[in-house]
């Protein structure tokens, strides 16, 4: 992962600078705002020094009567400046954080299947939808925080130097020890942002599973167990936090105390200079005045290294992310619709880390049109063979071939388009019935393809049952219907898609008898002149089928038809024989 590779200030600041194309009229116009609205404070400072001459010293009542309105004034403009400023500001961070997040969800959709097996998908959330948002305050509250008040504190010790140089010279004794803490303590929070970003993950990934999972969990009285969990992680994003305010707060104390110190010692200084001629009590009090309103000025440019490293850290993580390398696709070749035969030539697998290799040199033809069954028993190897055709990950060694051409030489989007994938684990999205049967396609097909699909994925019985129809909403990932329709709905699904490639991986397992009677009935509508990859541990499914593959251990061990396979009595005959043993209604069933 990118994540510990850290980034300069400098560089983040760099890649966040290009998402302002388009937008520099706006941020020109936040930048000048910012500068009149810091400019106003030094103005207002200096104004202070005729206030007290003139009006209380002098008793010159012509200059009192324009001075309020000045400062008045002073006051509106830096209010319109100020509303101008926050406005844009918020306009430029809005756009960031939505353009980032477009970027990281293109990014999500191009990543390999083994970026979502090696990382937890809380944390993958945690950075679309925290981390991008936290990089606005990196991007803009700092900004407009530093360069306001920057400028609002060097206009500020411009008229004190104006005002009187040697006691300003006492205020920069302060600087060294403000720049130290700051930057102890900076780096102490961008440690403590990371820390927060994991631990946001997590509590993340704890809700995600406890929503995803709150049937099993009541079942199995797992309240207590998903409470502790979430309860730990929860903690652990209260203590990073108060760890963050602590080193943030212990920084803005440091500076204050030195400023006081400074404030102190220029008060007890100004009593001397006052003796002499040319320091006026106008000017000690617009000394003083100016002195005071530099605080808040110095106490925000402190207090916002909390914000910095936190965005900077999110900085650091969205662009870590936005690294990660893509899914490979080398193919410059168009696959068309009518595909010749697949070949496995001599192919391994090994995943990453494992002990051993999940296929053994495997050769293997899948003809054109017709249907192979990968029987085994599980971890054999089967999904893993069945995963490489749609390039989910490439073989180790050796080739997958399609109409003879290795298929890493077809375009991505050309290969996956003539395929089509019914699994056991139905991904559906919180949709209509409609819209999921149709899904990728809506706009290219019409309500009468869609009741076409659904009636020869024998779902068009149930479907006119339903409230509204196709036009039901389903719920998240189906949950409104039953395990054997959600399964027709995704036959329908591959039947529309019409792809000549089909995968069926383990279709029709945990289904009851009639269910599993509907959902083969329109399996074998689907099969029709397509060439067919059946992953199946129900035997009673596959008999049909033109070549039956054996694996074991990530090899085949023995090929042919059902009966051929049978009179041969080896390893397919045992799990035949296994299986109907302990399931003669099924047996019974397949006779019928």
């Amino acid at each position: 992962m990118h994540e510990s590779k850290e980034q300069s200030a400098l560089q983040l600041y760099k890649r966040l600078a290009v998402y302002l194309k388009g937008y520099w009229k706006v941020f020109a116009v936040a930048v000048v705002s910012m500068l009149i609205v810091a400019a106003t404070m030094p103005l207002f400072g200096y104004l202070l020094k005729p206030l007290i001459n003139e009006g209380f010293v002098d008793k010159n009542m012509q200059k009192m009567s324009w001075l309020p309105l000045a400062i008045i004034g002073l006051f509106i403009l830096r209010g319109v400046f100020n509303f101008i400023n926050e406005y844009c500001t918020s306009y430029l961070s809005s756009h960031l954080v939505q353009s980032m997040r477009e970027e990281m969800f293109g990014k999500l959709m191009k990543l390999p299947s083994s970026y979502f097996s090696n990382n937890a998908s809380g944390r993958v959330m945690s950075r679309v939808l925290n981390d991008a948002n936290q990089i606005a305050d990196a991007g803009f509250n700092v900004i407009t925080v530093l360069a306001k008040d920057g400028v609002s504190v060097i206009g500020l010790l411009g008229l004190l130097m104006y005002l009187n140089w040697r006691l300003t010279l006492i205020t920069f004794v302060i600087l060294p020890v403000v720049a130290v803490s700051v930057r102890l303590v900076s780096k102490r929070l961008r440690r403590l942002s990371h820390g927060n970003q994991q631990q946001m993950g997590q509590m993340t990934q704890v809700l995600n599973e406890s929503i995803d999972g709150a049937r099993v969990i009541k079942v199995y009285g797992g309240q207590k167990r998903e409470t502790a969990r979430f309860s730990h992680s929860a903690a652990g994003v209260r203590r990073n936090n108060v760890k963050q305010a602590s080193a943030s707060a212990l920084g803005t104390g440091i500076t204050q105390i030195m400023a006081s110190v400074a404030l102190a010692v220029i008060i007890y200084m100004a009593a001397f200079e006052a003796n002499k001629e040319g320091f006026s009590a106008g000017d000690f009090m617009s000394f003083l005045t100016s002195m005071i309103m530099m605080f808040d000025p110095i106490k925000r440019m402190t207090g916002v290294m909390q914000s910095l490293q936190r965005g900077l850290a999110a900085a650091e993580s969205v662009f870590g992310f936005l690294d990660e390398g893509e899914e490979a696709d080398g193919g410059v070749l168009e696959l068309d619709n009518k595909p010749g035969a697949i070949e496995f030539v001599n192919v391994v697998h090994r995943y990453p880390e494992a002990e051993r290799n999940s296929l053994n040199g495997i050769s293997l033809t899948v003809p054109q049109g017709r249907v192979i069954a990968l029987v085994g028993a599980s971890g054999c190897g089967k999904t893993t063979l069945a995963n490489l055709i749609p390039r989910f990950f490439n073989p180790t060694e050796g080739e997958v071939r399609i109409s003879g051409t290795d298929i890493r030489e077809y375009t991505l989007e050309s290969l996956r388009e003539q395929m089509a994938l019914v699994s056991q684990d139905v991904v559906l999205f919180n949709d209509t019935v409609a819209g999921n049967i149709a899904y990728g396609q809506l706009s290219k097909v019409t309500e009468a393809d869609i009741i076409q699909a659904a009636k020869a994925a024998n779902a068009w019985s149930f479907i006119q049952a339903m409230p509204q129809g196709l036009q039901t909403e389903i719920g998240e990932n189906g949950l409104k219907l039953s395990g054997g329709q959600r399964q027709r709905i995704a036959i329908a699904r591959a039947l529309l898609k019409n792809a000549p490639i089909l995968i069926l991986d383990e279709a029709t397992s945990a289904l009851d008898n009639e269910s599993e009677r509907l959902v083969q009935a329109a399996l074998e509508n689907l099969m029709q002149s397509r060439t067919t990859i059946v992953i199946a541990h129900r035997l009673s499914t596959i008999e049909k089928a033109d070549n039956i593959v054996v694996m074991h251990e990530g090899r085949i061990v023995e090929q042919g038809t059902h009966q051929d396979l049978l009179k041969r009595g080896g390893r397919y005959a045992d799990l035949h024989n296994l299986q109907f043993d302990d399931t003669p209604s099924e047996s019974v069933q397949t006779a019928s």
